[in-house]
């Protein structure tokens, strides 16, 4: 298997790369029940029935009941989306540590009510100041086999997520501080029951979590994965979690950083990080970047996160099409889809990466006459034959080789409105399922720096996503707020690796375009098509719509698609919808 990877690593073709990733799973799926509040229970009948979870004041949605248990509990008492995310970010990296925790890191879009206005926070990792753009390459200059990057120390990236939460509290948030972790904290000491999908995770990836002594004691005792239903403890979690109380001082430049970097630097495959990076680490305040569609601002993360770019492109260049008037059922509708993602893909491996390293054409890249242009090319009746990056218009002009850089389907998603009126968009991540596979302090450290392209350049000319000192490698997460008329109508996102980006458009076109609830539109099957192949959900998707993909041109790819997309609608009520395919719900009153 592993050589097999690293075979089409080393060829240049983004899909082939993209191909090679595609056949690791690196998190399990799972959608098992998890015991938590009468609350999350109704909300668990709710999903199982398909049916959204409605309320009149809050809403949260995430990918555990126990997290969004305690998010709830902050709404309840008055605090606001960004205190409950912190409450449920907390959770979330103890109970599913595969997906998220401390040592990752997050992107959060944020509506605020009082202003009207859309901003967001990019908590990225970044790149150690030590770092070379070869750090991914071996001695000939050839890239390194991807599990070759990821286990051990070398992958590791300065964590973001918990000066995000910082960050985010200290400028919308009500509820005191300290309190924010009270349920975490609690859960780490005395125990949680391992979920079905955490304990399925760790079977899946039991070699590798053997790698590193600490990680393998926590979730190899005994020699033995953590079972479903074992009452699993973690005090170096909540001794973690309790220096944090006291502000992120101690995870930055105190004994937790010490840790971090000790570990990094004497784990197998030793990394490059230092003190100094956590010392000058900075959360961003950057701009929203929106688009237009059916008279809607669809606002999200712009670069370093791809997301928010390649999620409006894609909508973008469908807005001449009617595809209410096509339906979900219509082959055509998902023929236009797909070829509209391939070229926002093409574009997207072109030209976006970290714009405080690179320049990106963001304005370019979504200006609806390019998009309009651009999208004639979907004025036909079968899959367009290739493929290519289009000319979006630069403030300058300059050069880029197409990355190859690949993303796995790890990650988590939540999506909050609270009484206040101010809604909250943010995705959270340590990469791969388990990251690096380094733990410390109760938490697994991330592998976000292998989401960088292991290549420089190609054919003489730079790749855009190329590792640089500092910088933040690009992601495909789209945490989405939908606005009309200025004011938000449907907060979404989803984890997913590169496929991110195709969960959240579909999920906004079946609720804009096909009148679908919250909870109908995340159930629908996925169809995505990033680079020619379409990947369609296996055993959801009519095998009728299969055959006719194929007669237009398309290969035709069914496959597990492990989203966990949490969203919800505003409207006359609150509408809260959770991924049938993972454990989340969806709470509210």
């Amino acid at each position: 298997m592993i050589r097999t990877l690293l075979f089409f690593l080393l060829l240049p073709c983004v899909a082939l790369a993209q191909e090679a990733a595609d056949a690791v799973a690196p998190e399990a799926a799972g959608a098992g029940q998890v015991s938590a509040s009468d609350a999350a229970a109704e909300a668990q009948a709710q999903k199982a029935a398909g049916a959204p979870t409605e309320a009149e004041n809050w809403m949260v949605a995430a990918a555990n009941p126990l997290a969004v248990d305690a998010g709830a509990r902050v709404l309840r008492e008055g605090g606001t989306a960004a205190d409950a995310m912190v409450a449920v970010q907390a959770v979330l990296g103890l109970v599913e540590p595969q997906s998220s925790g401390l040592g990752g890191g997050a992107f959060l879009v944020w509506y605020d009510a009082q202003s009207g206005t859309t901003t967001t926070l990019d908590g990225r990792e970044t790149a150690p100041l030590a770092a070379t753009p070869r750090l991914f390459q071996t001695e000939d200059g050839e890239p390194m086999g991807f599990f070759d990057a990821v286990i051990g120390g070398r992958s590791v990236g300065t964590p973001g997520t918990p000066m995000l939460m910082k960050a985010a509290h200290e400028k919308w948030g009500r509820s005191e501080w300290a309190g924010l972790f009270d349920e975490a904290i609690a859960l780490a000491e005395s125990g949680f029951a391992v979920s079905p999908r955490m304990a399925g995770a760790v079977r899946a990836d039991a070699e590798r979590l053997s790698t590193h002594p600490t990680t393998r004691a926590y979730f190899l005792p005994d020699g033995e994965p953590v079972a479903e239903g074992h009452i699993l403890k973690n005090p170096d979690y909540a001794a973690s979690l309790r220096a944090l109380t006291e502000g992120p001082g101690a995870f930055y430049i105190g004994d937790i950083a010490r840790d971090i970097v000790a570990a990094v630097q004497s784990a197998d495959n030793p990394g490059v990080l230092g003190l100094i990076d956590f010392a000058i680490y900075r959360v961003i305040e950057r701009e929203a970047v929106c688009a237009g569609y059916r008279g809607h601002e669809i606002c999200g993360m712009g670069p370093p996160s791809s997301g928010a770019l390649t999620v409006g492109q894609i909508l973008g260049l469908l807005d001449g099409y009617d595809l209410a008037a096509l339906g979900p059922d219509s082959p055509e509708a998902w023929r236009l889809i797909g070829d509209a993602s391939r070229l926002a893909f093409a574009d997207r491996g072109r030209y976006m990466a970290d714009s405080d390293y690179v320049p990106v054409p963001v304005k370019g890249l979504v200006d609806p006459a390019y998009l309009s242009d651009r999208g004639k090319l979907l004025d036909r009746k079968t899959a367009l034959p290739e493929v290519a990056p289009g000319k979006p218009e630069f403030d300058h002009a300059l050069n880029w080789a197409d990355d190859a850089s690949l993303e796995f389907p790890s990650t988590s998603h939540i999506s909050i409105v609270d009484q206040y009126g101010n809604a909250l968009s943010m995705t959270t991540t340590i990469e791969n399922g388990f990251g690096s596979r380094v733990m410390v302090r109760g938490f697994l450290l991330n592998n976000e720096l292998t989401d960088f392209s292991f290549r420089t350049h190609m054919d003489g000319v730079p790749i855009a996503n190329r590792l640089e000192p500092g910088k933040r490698p690009r992601s495909s997460m789209a945490p989405t707020i939908v606005l009309k008329d200025g004011a938000p109508v449907l907060v979404v996102g989803s984890p997913g690796g590169s496929r991110i980006i195709g969960y959240v458009a579909k999920t906004i076109i079946a609720h804009l375009d096909w009148g679908m609830n919250v909870q109908e539109a995340i159930d629908l099957p996925h169809l995505v098509n990033r680079f020619g192949t379409y990947d369609v959900e296996d055993g959801r998707t009519p095998a009728s719509l299969m055959t006719a993909l194929t007669e237009q041109g398309f290969e035709v790819n069914p496959r597990d698609l492990n989203s966990g997309l949490h969203a919800i609608s505003l409207g006359n009520a609150l509408m809260g919808g959770a991924d049938n395919r993972r454990e989340g719900v969806a709470i509210g009153e």
